[in-house]
């Protein structure tokens, strides 16, 4: 399993790109699809304190990976509504991402508590 920092890192990147995607080819574009955007920078601002080990940054990049996490699943009922499979592609994406953030958050602060 990768390092936390480097896994909030590549969720960053794709929460970035994709959310800009969705932003982009919607016909109607709202400001709600740029929330993964927003919180893409957010992440990729407190990843230097995770590559430190910084135990404020891990924490609050894991509550921000958990938020973006829960909030992706109205896109993704929305895509399922409309059956729209790109947007259901993208959503799912953005979702395992984040979900494999958090699995490497939570392994870190086991193996950190177990090396106590």
């Amino acid at each position: 399993m990768v390092k936390p920092f480097m896994a909030s890192l590549i969720n960053a990147a794709l929460l970035i790109i994709l959310g800009g995607w969705a932003y982009m080819a919607s016909e109607n574009p709202s400001a709600t699809a740029l929330i993964p955007v927003g919180f893409g920078v957010l992440l990729l601002l407190f990843n230097r304190g995770l590559k430190k080990e910084n135990k404020v940054a891990a924490h609050v990049a894991v509550l921000l990976t958990l938020l973006v996490f829960i909030g992706l699943i109205k896109p993704l009922t929305g895509a399922l509504g409309r059956s729209d499979t790109l947007a259901l592609v993208r959503v799912l994406i953005m979702m395992l991402s984040s979900l494999y953030a958090l699995a490497t958050f939570i392994k870190s602060f086991v193996d950190v508590r177990r090396n106590r």
